[in-house]
């Protein structure tokens, strides 16, 4: 690959009153050309990731990153859309358009705001990310998807409640050491374990400790070819960029086997010419607990319908074998769903570069990201590694 991570950006994760798409986007990305050390207009494009499906009044908004300076008038800019790998896409794009030699410095914006959003309409807003002709009355939305997905897997598996209990406690933990995340509370596997009034059953068998939370928020960063990174102050350096998009109907596919995850996963540590064993740490799409658990498989790391040995034998863990989210993940992070795969990408390069403070895992050297889109659609992974 031929693009680096050489400046980044990332606000709180929450409801965030008083913001709008448009400040937001204005915040992140003056901040992130600020730690690159980029004026605005050395900027040779400008890719926007905002998924929005009814969220915001204002659609075409890839030109509201002008707004961070005037200096950024007459730049390029595109938005891109992808479901809830949205961000993903957009890094990827500007990866692309580095590659292609089409730009020197790339700025990336990912941006939602969700929480001024009915709960109801938020639910119909997520399901166009599904196929609506087969699954737009899926009752309680995509958690709804997700809590079909689960049950048939505890179905073919055996009883999971144990190990997705075991994530969301993972998840929640990490999360208190992550100064963007929006639920800092470590709630414990017992908490995460048992139904109660504050945890009840949303779908299936997932509880509310089970999903990822609706949130506002933006993450930005700043792109380089290599020459012009090593030039920089630091330089993350993309070993891999793997998207492998699968059918949408789930009909149409095995939902269990997230094919298009392990598909994304083998191409990416092919041509990042490494194995899962080499990967320091992983930020994976836990959108709902069940998705992690499947995660783990689709990747490799254990065999299909035991991914539950990942979580239960401590190998995701901050000190695990790999550990998966030190940063608490959607579970605890939050989920704006045009920004969360570019925060992953921020949240990697803060490992790498030694910078993620209480989050950190000791000698990492390589990252990989998962982000995915519906449910394991569009499937995105990037493998990191510092250079500078």
């Amino acid at each position: 690959m031929t693009a680096c991570i050489i400046g980044w950006a990332h606000s709180p994760f929450g409801k965030l009153d008083g913001e709008t798409v448009e400040s937001l986007i204005v915040r992140v990305a003056g901040e992130a050309l600020a730690d690159a050390g980029i004026a605005p207009r050395d900027v040779d494009e400008m890719v926007l990731g905002h998924f929005n499906a009814g969220f915001s009044a204002q659609d075409f908004t890839a030109a509201l990153m002008l707004q961070a300076s005037p200096d950024l008038r007459f730049k390029r800019a595109t938005r891109v859309e992808n479901a809830c790998a949205t961000g993903s896409a957009a890094v990827h794009h500007g990866i692309m358009s580095i590659d292609a030699g089409y730009a020197r410095l790339v700025l990336v914006v990912g941006v939602e705001q969700m929480t001024t959003t009915p709960g109801p309409e938020i639910s119909r807003n997520l399901l166009k990310a599904s196929y609506v002709r087969e699954e737009a009355e899926t009752e309680g939305g995509f958690a709804g998807i997700f809590g079909k997905i689960a049950g048939l897997y505890f179905q073919r598996y055996g009883d999971q409640s144990d190990a997705l209990a075991m994530i969301a406690a993972k998840n929640h933990k990490n999360g208190v050491d992550n100064p963007f995340a929006q639920m800092r509370k470590d709630l414990g596997f017992a908490f995460c374990r048992t139904e109660s009034d504050k945890n009840p059953i949303v779908a299936g068998p997932l509880k509310r400790t089970d999903c990822s939370l609706v949130s506002d928020g933006a993450a930005a960063l700043v792109l380089a070819d290599v020459e012009s990174a090593l030039a920089m102050n630091k330089a993350v350096v993309f070993r891999a960029a793997a998207h492998v998009q699968d059918f949408l109907p789930m009909s149409k596919r095995d939902i269990l086997k997230f094919e298009g995850c392990a598909q994304a996963w083998r191409q990416a540590l092919a041509s990042a010419r490494v194995t899962l064993d080499d990967i320091g740490f992983a930020e994976t799409h836990d959108c709902f607990t069940i998705a992690e658990l499947m995660a783990y498989e689709a990747m490799g790391l254990a065999p299909e319908g035991q991914g539950a040995r990942a979580i239960a034998e401590g190998w995701t863990q901050k000190d695990g074998r790999l550990p998966v989210n030190p940063s608490g993940g959607l579970k605890a992070k939050g989920h704006p769903i045009g920004a969360t795969g570019v925060s992953m990408h921020v949240l990697a390069a803060m490992q790498l570069t030694g910078t993620a403070g209480a989050m950190q895992v000791e000698n990492a050297t390589l990252g990989g990201i998962f982000n995915m889109g519906g449910a394991a659609v569009a499937n995105y992974v990037s493998i990191l590694e510092r250079i500078k």
